[in-house]
Order: C-alpha cells, then sequence, then structure tokens
C-alpha cells in the first residue's frame, strides 16, 4: 500500500516550503495538483515546479471550479479521492499538493473524509506548510497578536453580520477571499472607524506582491482572487 500525503506547498514561494514538504514531493511517484481554472494550470503545481521530475513522476492535475456548489463539486472529490486510492493501492506514493497549509481552507479537507470514510487503511500524513496569513503579515511587517491579543480569520464571503460581529469582537481579523467582496468590508471598515486599520495583500510570496495600506485606493477596483486583508487595532 502507498502512502498517501497532503502537502502544504506555502504561499507561493519555492522557498518557503519546508524541508520535509520538499523531500516528500521529490520522492513521491504521483503528484496531485488541484486547479480552479478549466486548463491544466494550477497555481499550486507552479511553485513546486523545481522539484519535479516528470520524466519519473505522474502529474495529475484535477479541476475544481470556484462555486460553492456541493452538488458540482461533490463529484469532483469523490473522483480525485477514488484515483488516490487507486494510486496508493497499486502500492504508489502520492501527494496531494496544497497552497499554503492543506488543514486551513484547503482543497483536501473534504478528499480527506472520502478517503477516510472509503478506504480507512490507507495511511493519510500531513505536511504543514506556511499560510497566506503568516506570510502576509511578514510581508506587511503587522504582528497578528501580541501578549492576550485574539485573532480571527474568516472567509470575507461569509455574511456581514458575522464579519461586523468580528470585527467589533476581536483585535486582529484576517479576511480570507477578499476580493470580490472588497467594497462591502471597506464600508464596514468605515462604519468602525477602522478603514485606516487595515492592509490588503495580494499573490504573496510570488512576484507579483502586492502590500497596500491605502484602502481605499482599491474601493471600485477588479482584485486579485489570491488576496487577503489583515485588520489590526
Amino acid at each position: 500500500m502507498g502512502q498517501v500525503y497532503a502537502v502544504g506547498v506555502g504561499p507561493g514561494d519555492p522557498e518557503l516550503l519546508t524541508r520535509r514538504a520538499e523531500r516528500v514531493i521529490r520522492e513521491a511517484a504521483v503528484i496531485v495538483a488541484p486547479s480552479a481554472g478549466g486548463d491544466d494550470a494550477s497555481y499550486a503545481l507552479s511553485i513546486i515546479e523545481p522539484f519535479l521530475d516528470r520524466e519519473r513522476q505522474e502529474i495529475v492535475v484535477h479541476h475544481f471550479p470556484m462555486t460553492r456548489d456541493q452538488e458540482v463539486l461533490n463529484p469532483l472529490r469523490l473522483r480525485a479521492a477514488r484515483e488516490i486510492a487507486g494510486h496508493a493501492a497499486a502500492g504508489r506514493d502520492v501527494a496531494f499538493i496544497t497552497i499554503g497549509d492543506p488543514l486551513l481552507y484547503s482543497t483536501f479537507q473534504p478528499i480527506f473524509r472520502i478517503l477516510a470514510e472509503e478506504h480507512p487503511e490507507i495511511s493519510v500524513k500531513f505536511v504543514p506548510g506556511i499560510s497566506s496569513i503568516s506570510a502576509a503579515a511578514s510581508a506587511a511587517g503587522t504582528p497578528l497578536a501580541l501578549a492576550d491579543e485574539c485573532v480571527a480569520i474568516l472567509p470575507a464571503t461569509t455574511g456581514e453580520e458575522k464579519i461586523l460581529k468580528t470585527l467589533v469582537e476581536f483585535d486582529t481579523v484576517v479576511l480570507l477571499k477578499v476580493s470580490r467582496a472588497f467594497d462591502r468590508i471597506y464600508e464596514m471598515l468605515r462604519g468602525l472607524n477602522l478603514h485606516e486599520k487595515g492592509v490588503f495583500v495580494r499573490r504573496v510570496g510570488s512576484a507579483d506582491e502586492e502590500v497596500i495600506h491605502d484602502l481605499a485606493s482599491l474601493v471600485g477596483k477588479k482584485l486579485d482572487y489570491l488576496s487577503l486583508l489583515i485588520v489590526k487595532k
């Protein structure tokens, strides 16, 4: 039976992979990468390209469209899980790579549940990765927490009531997937007089990394999906 790994490959810079992640990726017979697009482009795969041996390794890309419709996603997850199980049953080690960390809002978590239910005999090991949250805080020079401060992490697609409550109750709030909801979030921050307390970070760890403190300059613009907002009181 092959070993299945869920490997966090960090936010974008290959140098931010852990040594264990690099070793697992180099040694795995099969690399499985998620893609949100309709082609074989995978951001996670582009990060680890320097470590791949395409002549020896099998590279598989699975497409998971950007939708919350579980009826669309579940068959795709099932197909990926069963393909991974097939490789493991054939004695091949499989590395499923994810941006950031595999246990923080990752594509692998629903697939892991399927593997655990349908194939409990397959061992799955997790290799943690540096999250975009830690990398963005470093890029912006913004401490996430000091002393007894409390931190909250949530998607910007969460309901407005929950986001407002979180902004009031926590010292630091990290909002993920903020691109489409930015204008709405900015109005919330203005209402709480926090609009000058945030920093917007896009494509952290990549050549396109950008750190923006002037949030007002982003209102009304089309923003990169790979971006987040840190609000620190």
